[in-house]
């Protein structure tokens, strides 16, 4: 899995979000559990750390909020 740094620019349903790597391109991804079960709250235009799939380099998964 790689980290990467990205900015939430559109909720989509059923809880995913689609993000904006710094690098380049969008990625669709959904919340890590730790964050769900803590009920951390995010919104368009926060930043995020996302682990990106080997598998899929289009979906990930929002592993921390950065404040």
């Amino acid at each position: 899995m790689t980290d990467v740094v990205a900015v939430i620019t559109e909720q989509l349903p059923s809880g995913l979000y689609r993000v904006k790597l710094d690098e380049g391109p969008s990625v669709t991804a959904h919340i890590a559990g730790r964050l769900d079960r803590n009920f951390v709250r995010l919104l368009v235009g926060d930043r995020v750390r996302v682990e990106i799939s080997p598998v899929d380099a289009g979906r990930g998964r929002i592993v921390e909020k950065i404040l």
